[in-house]
């Protein structure tokens, strides 16, 4: 248990530590903003089309040596991120770790669940959920201080003594496979769904940045993805024996729980990648203090999953809904803040957020997987986590995208109002320290205009936050508590 647990959290750990590390590797890589984020990009890319594909992996080399070749692969990926010396090496490494990679979450997952009896599936999976989140709130802080102290290369070369540790542990304790089936790869359902995922993916993470479909690469990016994900559909429904048995939808639960994963997923990760910016940018905050800050997060849901471990008898839908009403609770208080926002008070919130993530991981996966055929788990759970991932990618661009909007329209609104005829500006006690008799004055009070803009972008992105946990709320109560069948 504690070998499978190290390589899941080993591997959740560098899903947003390239974020914490893009400028870092863009001045090394003499690279733009837009080149630098295909190391990001990319990988998450490689992630999602290889993690459907666990499945059929699992089928062809089993589960012991999936793992085995996952671990050490993604190892050594790791250590090349971190000798890099192009972009082009860099991209490719990137893409090899998150590839490689990709299988060791969900067949973590499936492994705990299938080597434990069904009265410690709670408890179990409270640890597993503890690296699946914690993971990635380590990564951005232990990362982020080593690249401020020594140098980027050092945030991947950190894990590569970990994932060595990890594999050896996997090679002692994993029992010996069966001997592997000899099972064929359905190969036009794998590659119409890796086109149909892989263009969902660019589509998310380059529209804002070239305008959505005001830029011709976007909409061809989303043609080919619907026609993609039609192509796959039709196949997936006809073929004998399809990539992804898509007869997993008819189970009510497991379809119910691909819903709520994705709405866990569109929740989980935003607060982590909006605060920060928000943060240094605009608040004044040192990258310690934000660090500190993320950290408070790890803590709350170790308390959210230490209280999930008690919960397992109680109907999964409670948790649940607990689970989100903390979310609609933390996403409430982040909207009543301004910049003037003290340490203390973030620190309370990421906490609250912490114990809701928490509590909420333990009874969506014993609600998702009861009724699923356990010939179904590896790809289910591959299904399972893939939705997850989606859920950050788009919510995560949605976000950005209307604090960007927000910002630049509301940054025109109240400009506007900056003039030599509205006499209210003459009036001592209304201007207090500002003053737009000269150009360095119009310069501070444009950058405070433009600061508290910002602010209402970043409150109207923690409002989609509070509104999709209120939504998910009513999802919750079409879940029922069934017995899992019997292996077909």
């Amino acid at each position: 248990m504690g070998s499978v647990i190290l390589a899941s959290t080993l591997y959740s750990t560098t899903l947003l530590i390239a974020s914490t590390l893009l400028p870092q590797m863009q001045g090394t890589m003499a690279a733009t903003a837009d080149e630098i984020a295909w190391a990001v990009t990319f990988n998450i890319l490689a992630t999602a089309v290889v993690t459907p594909m666990t499945g059929w992996l699992v089928g062809r080399f089993g589960r012991r040596g999936v793992m085995m070749g996952s671990m050490l692969g993604f190892t050594i990926a790791t250590f090349f991120c971190g000798a890099a010396d192009s972009l082009a090496s860099l991209v490719f490494w990137r893409i090899a770790q998150g590839g490689l990679g990709a299988p060791v979450v969900p067949l973590s997952n499936a492994i705990l669940l299938d080597s434990f009896p069904r009265r410690q599936v709670g408890m179990v999976t409270s640890i597993f959920g503890m690296a699946v989140v914690i993971g990635p709130v380590i990564g951005p802080t232990l990362g982020g201080f080593l690249a401020q102290e020594y140098s980027w290369r050092y945030a991947f070369y950190m894990l590569v003594p970990v994932g060595l540790a990890g594999f050896a542990a996997l090679r002692a304790i994993l029992p010996p496979d069966r001997q592997a089936a000899r099972i064929r790869l359905d190969w036009t359902g794998f590659l119409t769904f890796a086109v149909a995922i892989s263009c969902v993916q660019l589509v998310l993470s380059r529209g804002q940045r070239l305008d959505w479909y005001d830029s011709t690469e976007i909409v061809a990016e989303t043609t080919i993805a619907a026609v993609a994900i039609v192509m796959f559909v039709a196949h997936s429904t006809t073929a004998e024996k399809p990539f992804l048995d898509l007869k997993m939808l008819t189970d009510p639960n497991y379809a119910l729980g691909l819903v709520l994963v994705t709405c866990y997923g569109m929740l989980n990760f935003t607060p982590v990648v909006l605060l920060p910016s928000l943060l240094q940018q605009y608040a004044g905050f040192p990258d310690q203090i934000i660090g500190e800050i993320l950290g408070a997060r790890g803590i709350g849901a170790t308390i959210g999953f230490f209280l999930a471990m008690f919960a397992g008898r109680v109907d999964p839908r409670v948790g649940m809904t607990i689970g989100f009403s903390l979310q609609i609770v933390s996403g409430l208080w982040l909207m009543s803040l301004d910049l003037n926002v003290d340490m203390t008070t973030l620190a309370l919130n990421s906490v609250l957020q912490g114990i809701a993530v928490g509590i909420f991981w333990v009874p969506l996966t014993i609600a998702t997987f009861p009724t699923l055929e356990s010939r179904l788990m590896p790809e289910g759970m591959a299904l399972f986590h893939l939705m997850r991932n989606i859920g950050s990618s788009l919510f995560i661009s949605v976000c950005v995208a209307e604090i960007v909007r927000a910002q630049g329209a509301n940054y025109s609104r109240m400009t506007e109002q900056i003039s030599v005829y509205n006499r209210v500006l003459s009036l001592p006690w209304a201007m207090g320290a500002w003053t737009v008799d000269t150009p360095s004055g119009l310069a501070q009070l444009s950058k405070e205009i433009n600061r508290q803009a910002a602010m209402i972008g970043y409150d109207n992105a923690f409002g989609f936050y509070t509104a999709t946990s209120a939504v998910a709320i009513l999802a919750i109560l079409m879940a029922k508590k069934r017995q899992r069948k019997a292996a077909a």
